[in-house]
């Protein structure tokens, strides 16, 4: 019997994440007396690994030490923010126990520290109805590169093509592409028209079966 598998980004596709995200950048980039616009924050946040939002806004390379102490201090600020308003996207806890019920694998593969992923699927109360988690610390290149999904296939003993990604994001929807998933999109953050071309997409988990995801990962 063939196994079938489903990972799923964090930010912005288990929770709406990003307007806390972008709280805690505003006081961040405040405190460093970083300047930034709404149109920055689209283009180099949403998505995107903190070691390329820091170099973009810093204006220079930020690596090392200095990355490492700069990306605790915003990090720790997000989950001081938003761990009292930790709530799944509508739909999201029915639909992975329906997955978990027809016997699907599941994982979480984000770009986000292990220290927000920890808080959020422990509030969530979903650890154990995921076979694999893998956070920023646990890749070398991060999305669009297809390092973080590629390896939660080999975690979860599924080949790619019988994989299926849910994201958000540009250059998540790209890194589920490059690693030869299909992807459903989750318009949480962007529209369809700012998004790669995907398999699918949804608003939330509502619009979403098992019946659906089936057809999709038999194209």
């Amino acid at each position: 019997m063939t196994e079938y598998a489903v990972l799923f980004d964090m930010d912005g596709v288990i929770c709406h994440t990003n307007p806390y995200h972008i709280k805690a950048f505003e006081a961040f980039f405040d405190k460093y007396k970083i300047s930034y616009t709404e149109d920055e924050f689209e283009k180099h946040i949403y998505g995107k690994h903190n070691s390329h939002i820091m170099t973009h806004f810093f204006k220079r390379t930020i690596h090392g030490e200095e990355f490492h102490n700069l990306e605790n201090e915003k990090e720790a600020l997000f989950r001081e923010i938003y761990k009292n308003e930790i709530e799944p996207i509508c739909g999201f806890i029915p639909f992975l126990n329906e997955l978990k019920s027809n016997n699907f694998k599941t994982a979480v593969a984000t770009s986000a520290p292990r220290a927000n992923m920890d808080m959020i699927i422990d509030q969530l109360n979903i650890r154990n109805k995921m076979e694999s988690l893998l956070g920023s610390e646990d890749v070398k290149l991060h999305k669009p590169h297809p390092e973080v999904y590629l390896n939660s296939a080999k975690n979860l003993n599924v080949t790619p093509n019988n994989a299926i990604v849910f994201e958000d994001s540009y250059s998540g929807i790209t890194a589920g592409l490059n690693a030869g998933m299909k992807v459903v999109a989750v318009l949480s953050s962007h529209t369809k028209d700012q998004l790669p071309p995907c398999d699918y997409y949804i608003n939330d988990y509502t619009e979403i079966t098992v019946g659906k995801l089936s057809e999709i990962l038999k194209k």
